[in-house]
């Protein structure tokens, strides 16, 4: 179980790699698997409740998943 500071840390490492690669959450976290050897099982554990947020909106975006209804703010 990973904990607290584990999950942070990988969250910002993917916010890094997107940022700097300019490349969506999703393909950041492959990424990051193929470079550190690191097991996608593993690499998922660790993804937080945020970053899945950012990848689903990215993923509706790209219309890999049926888009949600938002509420106008």
């Amino acid at each position: 179980m990973p904990t607290k500071t584990e999950i942070n840390e990988f969250s910002e490492m993917i916010a890094l790699l997107t940022k700097e690669n300019k490349i969506t959450h999703l393909d950041a976290i492959l990424h990051h698997c193929e470079q550190t050897g690191m097991e996608v099982d593993v690499a998922s554990s660790l993804i937080s409740i945020a970053l899945k947020t950012k990848i689903k909106e990215e993923a509706q975006e790209n219309n890999m998943l049926k888009k949600t209804s938002k509420l106008p703010i």
